[in-house]
């Protein structure tokens, strides 16, 4: 049986039938075990004891997850994902290196992703200046056969590559090398994670009710379709880290050509009168805990769609093929390919004008006061005014987003949480919180692609620090304030209600978005 639209003798049906290696890997990566488990031993008896994974979206999420939810075993070194262009993030990487017990897995299914790029590049200069030419027994690789980083990891002559089968796309790549490489090196049990894919990809098959993908599916789908588009999962404590992974599935493969399902995956549960008639449910449940059963049927009594799902915390590998198997329903249904990404490209050939130019500031801001600027086609008379103007806009079924290119901080994202959820309560609109630029990789493509019903604020500041790029004549600050402005002014060219906030040098974010938002929603 095949859902997808496209005839399988056009253009997008060849393109379609080329990315679904996803649905037999489970089974074809067994062979891969043996290998992937002896270089995670070496690695273990030479000493490392830490790996920085240098990845963005599908080729970094999935070991954040299993990092998350397994944790690392005793003996094996512990795990950074480096999945940015933050300053901070990376100075601190820097800071802390032991070139002698450090390994780096460059993770690029393109080969050309200009983070990890620009990443492997720093580290390679700072490891050869230790270790010369020791350093490529230090580096690692999982990419496409024949792309630039395979080229490079054998010049260099990385210690390892890993050549994953080419018909596999990024965000469907958790059970193929992308997952199981940086799986193996923390100890997480790989095996395992293939056999319950296998198990959950065998149930996949089945015309029935037993078929859990198309149970999922078909609800992400059918409620899309009708217009509860704001795809709300509610995980349990134990596996709050996978929502990451979720989101950046769902968003990108569905949102695009003015359709899609949005997930909102870090939102806390609240009483029923808080949701429009745009929402669905998925609740997750596991043997350890579960989402709040009695708020749950409240949104059920409500008339809220709620579809209820239990798992094991050691059944990974059958919740990520569940929810890849489901998203490809979920797109057919919609009427959208899930396997392209048609608005990805438009973000970075904006940061890519932008570098050459060497001008990332739009010209004067539409509002400034104290710490605070603001670049808008919306008007006010002082920032708080602008975004107030943007909250006035939102219409049942809009949503926002916030969409942050701050340095991590708890505080920050705590406030952030606080203002969704004041605006949840005062206007019953979704949200979501993405981190720049890895939301690039997940929901920017439904930002753009996905209905025109986003009020987006593009959160910005200024580093202190600024670090050489090597071979680029630019920094990673002036990479990362590219893809901002970047991102913002594409979201414009989509016609999206877009504020971009500018935080100047030294100013406290989180105190300075909570009074912004404050004066603009009082």
């Amino acid at each position: 049986m095949t859902v997808w639209t496209a005839q399988p003798d056009s253009d997008e049906g060849r393109a379609i039938a080329n990315r679904l290696g996803w649905l037999d890997v489970p089974t074809g990566m067994k062979p891969e075990l043996a290998r992937v488990d002896a270089v995670a031993d070496k690695m273990r008896r030479d000493g490392i004891d830490t790996v920085y994974l240098l990845g963005m979206g599908g080729s970094s999420l999935c070991a954040e997850v299993m990092r998350a939810v397994y944790g690392v075993k005793d003996g094996s070194p512990s795990l950074a994902v480096m999945d940015t262009t933050d300053e901070a993030a990376i100075a601190g990487a820097l800071e802390r290196l032991d070139p002698a017990h450090t390994l780096f897995l460059v993770a690029s299914k393109s080969g050309g992703t200009i983070e990890p790029a620009s990443m492997e590049k720093l580290f390679w200069q700072h490891m050869t200046a230790r270790v010369g030419d020791r350093a490529g027994r230090h580096f690692v690789a999982v990419t496409d056969p024949g792309t630039g980083l395979a080229r490079l990891a054998a010049e260099r002559g990385y210690r390892h590559v890993f050549l994953n089968p080419p018909d596999i796309g990024g965000r469907f790549s958790a059970l193929s090398l992308f997952g199981l490489v940086p799986g193996a090196l923390i100890g997480a049990p790989i095996a395992a994670m293939l056999a319950g894919g296998a198990a959950m990809s065998d149930g996949c098959r089945q015309e029935n009710h037993q078929n859990a993908g198309l149970e999922l599916g078909a609800f992400i789908g059918s409620n899309a379709a009708s217009g509860r588009d704001k795809l709300t999962v509610v995980l349990p404590a134990s596996l709050r880290a996978l929502g990451l992974w979720i989101e950046q599935l769902v968003a990108e493969s569905t949102g695009k050509h003015g359709k899609g399902a949005l997930p909102v995956v870090d939102e806390p549960l609240g009483r029923p009168g808080e949701y429009g008639d745009d929402r669905c449910f998925v609740a997750i449940a596991t043997e350890r805990d579960a989402p709040d059963r009695a708020m749950l049927d409240a949104l059920e009594d409500a008339g809220h769609p709620v579809l209820r799902l239990s798992t094991r915390v050691d059944g990974l590998g059958a919740e990520f093929f569940r929810w890849e198997f489901a998203t490809a329903i979920a797109g057919a249904l919609i009427g959208v390919n899930p396997f392209d990404e048609p608005n990805v490209t438009e973000a970075k050939e904006k940061t890519k004008a932008l570098l050459a130019r060497g001008q990332l500031e739009p010209g004067a801001p539409t509002a400034r006061a104290g710490d605070v600027s603001v670049y808008s086609r919306l008007r006010g008379g002082s920032p708080a005014a602008v975004v107030r103007a943007a909250l006035a806009t939102l219409r049942p079924r809009d949503y926002v987003a916030f969409l942050s290119y701050l340095p991590a901080a708890a505080e920050t994202e705590t406030a952030i949480g606080e203002i969704r959820r004041a605006i949840r309560t005062r206007t019953r609109a979704a949200s979501t919180f993405g981190v720049g630029p890895r939301y690039l990789h997940s929901t920017g493509q439904y930002h753009k692609g996905g209905p025109n019903t986003v009020v987006a604020f593009v959160i910005t500041g200024e580093d202190a620090t600024q670090t050489p790029i090597p071979e680029a004549p630019y920094t990673f600050a002036q990479l990362k304030a590219a893809q901002a402005v970047g991102d913002a002014q594409t979201l414009e060219a989509h016609d999206r209600r877009t504020v971009r906030i500018q935080l100047a040098r030294g100013a406290d974010p989180a105190a300075t978005l909570t009074a912004l938002f404050a004066e603009a929603m009082a």
